[in-house]
């Protein structure tokens, strides 16, 4: 393991959590190998295996045969993203820690920008844009409904913690300190919001950087209308375990559900992107209030198809 005592400029800690994708692990080891650093800075990966049975270790092994970075690898058999961050976060030495998702890779200045922005702004952490792509056409219904899309915001402004995730990201070690469960177990999804929210809340100081980009690919799997009704109900049951999820949200999603419900059969006469756009949204409420009554829609750790 590198450590930052042993190099004279700044090291980052590139850290992947993954679980039984191993080609687009290997397409996203690839490419960071290709990543600039202008001279400012090494860096190195640790991998995170979500899988007891080890399924990314055998990509992990090839890459690290062609990469000149190097590369690391850990398993996390106990499901659950949280312990996988935790797992990641645990054996990064960094100065710095950086993070993507294991079905994303990063344009070749992906890097360079966030720590550039990181120092120019002197802040505790930057996040870039996430972009969906297609190796294969999709259907027309889902480019048009946007539910891919995420907001590109201007470099510098600054994160809010409802939209702060870990899928582009880079921190200052400090950020994390000496806690070793930085990643709350008890969530199955949005555990980087409520990470983002507490150090926020902390006076810790995070930003936009419009320029550190990475794409995510999309598969066909990924196409189902099924999976967005499992995502959208699990994204809701997550955010009812918030301590920001008090009274007035409740209320707002128990007059949406059936206000949503009303509308798709309207929705679905426009088109299907604005009958799935308004079905996601009502599963989302429904799964939050789902979860307060003590009904957990979705069990799985992951809902990848």
């Amino acid at each position: 393991m590198i450590s930052p005592s042993e190099t004279a400029i700044p090291h980052i800690s590139v850290c992947i959590c993954t679980y039984k994708r191993p080609l687009p692990l290997r397409r996203l080891l690839t490419e960071l190998s290709c990543q600039s650093t202008g001279g400012l800075f090494t860096f190195s990966i640790i991998v995170a295996d979500n899988d007891a049975t080890r399924s990314a270790e055998a990509t992990v092994a090839d890459c690290r045969i062609s990469s000149s970075i190097p590369i690391e690898y850990r398993c996390e058999p106990r499901q659950g993203i949280a312990r996988a961050r935790n797992k990641v976060v645990e054996n990064a030495a960094g100065d710095y820690l950086a993070f993507l998702d294991d079905d994303e890779f990063p344009a070749p200045g992906w890097l360079l920008a966030l720590f550039q922005a990181c120092n120019e702004y002197k802040v505790d952490g930057v996040l870039g844009p996430v972009i969906r792509y297609f190796d294969e056409v999709p259907p027309a219904w889902l480019k048009r409904s946007r539910l891919f899309d995420r907001r590109v915001n201007p470099t510098g402004m600054r994160v809010g913690w409802r939209e702060a995730r870990t899928g582009n990201v880079l921190l200052k070690q400090e950020v994390i300190g000496a806690d070793p469960t930085p990643f709350r177990l008890e969530f199955i999804t949005g555990e980087d919001q409520d990470f983002f929210r507490r150090k926020i809340e902390e006076g810790r100081r995070f930003i936009w950087c419009a320029e550190a980009e990475a794409f995510e690919v999309l598969p066909p799997a990924r196409w189902k209308r099924m999976y967005f009704v499992r995502k959208a109900l699990m994204q809701g049951s997550s955010a009812a375990m918030r301590p920001t999820c008090g009274f007035s949200s409740l209320a707002k999603s128990a007059v949406a559900v059936p206000l949503y419900a009303l509308i798709l059969p309207f929705a679905l006469v426009l088109g299907q992107h604005y009958f799935m756009t308004i079905l996601f949204k009502l599963c989302s409420h429904a799964g939050k209030l789902l979860r307060r009554i003590g009904i957990d829609p979705i069990r799985e750790q992951y809902v990848s198809e």
